[in-house]
């Protein structure tokens, strides 16, 4: 028997209409309700002697006549139903007598009413009156184990649990039997096991609940320990207990060592054996006593070589396993030498019990939980290594780190990118400016557009960081995928070139969706870039859009898609495909397998926060040899159009045209605050200037000072942006703000929907967005 396997529950049952209809009422509702009418009819009798009209008392005494022939007809259904339930428990008892099964009827309190010679033979029918009394000796708590099976016969009309008892494995069922009645078998599994040359009955094993409490123990471990015990703390005097290794425990014989192995058992129980130590069981068979545990067990010299193994063993760490093998050579993971692993178990001096280390298989990964346990035989030192396959749970493990690497990098990625949006306001800007006192004939025109352009390209690279981190501002709007691929199909062709063939399908109905249009472009083509890299020799590129409605959540990748209605972009390339050991990595920013030079790495990140910042899901399936395809799930809307927004008035383009007015100027940041101050004097503005929000505060408490916009950062040292503008509105309702900040607009959008007649301009932004922004705030009509 294999140890997953020593402990199994299972309950079947069967529909109410395959019971028939419900029982009418017992016996003894039957005489309850013959009780009730005889005393009513009693009571009329007494009643109707006491009352002196006439009429009165005759009513009376018909209402006794009636209850009393009720009665009568209720006693006569009590001995009917009396003699057809004896009827049919005679019945019952003979169908069962020739069970070779042990067989119980019982009445709902438990109490015995038939048995077959099968259970005669089995158990001393005179030593109890209940079934519970009977089955005492073979399980732990006989009443909670028949309360539960009743319950669940009750309402299923039978039930059954298998269980490992002293005696073996045994399986009790339960059958409703009509008229209040239980039809119970015993059967022994035991047989059953051992034709399949399990063995694992024989080990000793204790199974334990959810609290540490001991349900039951096999006849084996009842043995070794001498008595039968319902705690840990009267078996092992050091808890909690190792999931392997060696202990002591107390048995009627004294101390004796154990190996411990624990297996989930289901149901919230676990299976703990109690092996013989390796010394004991080298000293009596030798290493063949090992063969059968099932617990996978290698013994190593103290030079690292394994000197024997065991079946369990062979099947874990796979072809490899051979005697004479180092152990360096089939596991790997401990950060130093194998050696030195082996010389600390050898001497006592493990800082932790277990290793969890990789096996070196080729055909796929498999994590496992090792435990030395130094052993001596002949006077030689030897190693019992107890593994455990721990490869679901390093899974797990894997997952949740790389869950937290990706929350910590996308949270410095939004702090790097708001620092350098700060240093790229301040290079661009002041490179306008210059920009404003040359013309093309000058020679130093060139290199200040060259440092223009590469400002811009640094700004498009801290605006991929701020995607993947999630936190770049969008603007949402409807959209219909068909009318933006066929907008986006024209430069799409460019991208792929001339050896790659571009491939549109569309589902003729499409719902339309709400996402920013600039973004979702750049994920159509980051997409289709890669798919047109995996394709150095050419090929075809398919984007396929469909609507598609999910009934059920679906789960994959660590993700759930909540049901409902989605339209779904597939981008499909007939490429190399994606090893499956980078298939997990490709969305970490930086991460790229093309060849320094040729990408950022932050291509498909980037995908990855656009997708989900706009409330998508994006999922990769890849084969090597095949192609890749990216599937994107975005949630559509079931609203009709919106009516559509005027667009808000924009300036006359040409030469900048001469304001007037009062801006105060509030930048922590010295270079940022330089340049946005002389880009609005050059357009005509007075700037006063603060370098915090105190300052600002103590700047408008000159009454007579008149301001006609505040420009202000968000985030500064003490008091923040928002913070001192809601207090400065207090006194000045009606002055217009314009918020700058090198964090998204999402930030602190809430806080911005509050304040009146403000706008979000985000950095970096150049000489004219600001000068224009300004403007248009100082035009705009208040709210």
């Amino acid at each position: 028997m294999t140890v997953d396997s020593c402990v199994r529950a299972e309950v079947t049952s069967e529909t109410a209409s395959d019971r028939g209809p419900p029982p009418g009422p017992g016996p003894a509702e039957t005489g309850q309700r013959v009780r009730v009418l005889c005393a009513l009819a009693f009571l009329c009798l007494v009643v109707g002697l006491l009352v002196p009209q006439r009429t009165l008392v005759l009513v009376l005494w018909s209402a006794a006549a009636a209850l009393v022939g009720c009665a009568g007809l209720g006693l006569w259904q009590l001995w009917r139903g009396r003699d057809a339930g004896a009827a049919l428990l005679r019945a019952q008892s003979d169908l069962i007598m020739r069970d070779p099964v042990p067989c119980f009827i019982t009445a709902p309190d438990g109490a015995l009413l038939a048995s077959n010679r099968a259970a005669a033979r089995r158990f001393d029918l005179t030593s109890g009156e209940t079934l519970a009394a009977l089955l005492r000796e073979s399980f732990a708590n006989p009443p909670a184990l028949l309360f539960r099976l009743q319950s669940r016969a009750n309402a299923s009309g039978q039930a059954r649990e298998d269980l490992v008892t002293r005696t073996g494995h045994q399986r009790l069922s339960v059958h409703l039997a009509g008229q209040g009645r239980y039809l119970w078998r015993l059967e022994s599994l035991g047989d059953r096991g051992a034709a399949k040359g399990q063995v694992g009955h024989s080990l000793p094993m204790l199974m334990l609940g959810r609290s540490d409490a001991i349900l039951s123990m096999n006849e084996a471990a009842r043995q070794m320990i001498g008595a039968r015990v319902k705690s840990l703390d009267r078996l092992f005097d050091r808890l909690p207990l190792p999931e392997a290794g060696l202990a002591e425990i107390t048995t009627e014989a004294g101390p004796a060592q154990v190996l411990l192995l624990e297996r989930p058992a289901g149901a919230g129980r676990r299976a703990l054996y109690l092996l013989p130590p390796p010394a004991a069981a080298l000293a009596g068979q030798g290493w063949q006593a090992f063969q059968e545990l099932p617990v996978p067990l290698l013994k190593v010299a103290p030079d690292g070589q394994v000197q024997a193994f065991n079946r369990m063993a062979a099947r874990l760490v796979g072809p490899g396993l051979k005697e004479a093998v180092h152990l360096g050579e089939l596991m790997e993971g401990l950060g130093r030498a194998i050696g030195d692993w082996i010389g600390e178990a050898l001497a006592d001096r493990r800082v932790q019990k277990s290793e969890f280390l990789r096996l070196k298989r080729a055909d796929r990964e498999v994590f496992v939980q090792v435990v030395l346990n130094p052993v001596t035989e002949d006077g030689a030192a030897a190693l019992i290594a107890v593994m455990h396959d721990a490869t679901e749970l390093k899974s797990l493990e894997a997952k949740f780190v790389q869950s937290q690497k990706m929350q910590a990098i996308g949270q410095l990625a939004g702090g790097v990118a708001h620092d350098f949006n700060n240093l790229l306001t301040a290079i661009s800007g002041h490179c306008d400016l210059l920009l404003l006192r040359h013309d093309q004939g000058d020679p130093d025109y060139g290199d200040l557009m060259q440092i223009n352009q590469n400002a811009n390209r640094a700004a498009s690279l801290v605006g991929q960081l701020l995607a993947f981190s999630r936190k770049q501002t969008l603007q949402p709007e409807r959209l219909d995928m068909r009318d933006t691929l066929a907008d986006l199909t024209h430069l799409l062709n460019r991208l792929v070139g001339e050896k790659i063939t571009l491939t549109l399908s569309h589902d003729p109905v499409l719902k339309p969706i709400r996402a920013d249009k600039r973004q979702l472009e750049q994920v159509l083509m980051n997409l289709v870039v890669n798919a047109r890299d995996a394709m150095p020799e050419g090929g075809e590129i398919r984007i396929v859009t469909e609507s598609c409605y999910l009934e059920a959540p679906l789960e994959r990748d660590r993700a759930t898609v909540p049901p409902g209605d989605y339209l779904t972009i597939r981008v499909s390339d007939e490429g190399g495909g994606i090893p499956p050991d980078r298939l997990e990595k490709i969305f970490e920013p930086f991460f790229t397998t093309k060849r320094a030079g040729d990408g950022t790495g932050l291509g498909l990140s980037t995908a990855y926060g656009i997708v989900k910042q706009t409330g998508g899901f994006i999922f990769v399936d890849s084969v090597v040899g095949a192609g890749t395809s990216f599937c994107l799930y975005f949630p559509t809307l079931a609203d009709p159009a919106p009516a559509p927004k005027r667009a808000p008035p924009r300036l006359a383009s040409g030469p900048a045209q001469a304001e007037d007015g009062v801006i105060l100027l509030v930048e922590d940041e010295a270079p940022v605050r330089a340049f946005a101050s002389r880009a609005l004097r050059l357009r005509g503005f007075t700037v006063l200037e603060a370098e915090s929000a105190e300052a600002a505060l103590s700047i408008l408490e000159d009454e007579a000072l008149a301001i006609d916009a505040f420009v202000t950062d968000v985030v500064m040292p003490g008091m923040d942006g928002p913070s001192w503008v809601r207090e400065a509105l207090k006194e000045r309702p009606g002055v217009r703000v314009v918020f700058v900040s090198g964090y998204a607009e999402d930030s602190f959008g809430e806080i911005q929907t509050r304040i009146p007649n403000s706008v979000f301009l985000p950095k970096p932004f150049s000489l004219t967005d600001l000068t224009e922004t300004v403007q248009r705030q100082l035009h705009a009509p208040l709210q």
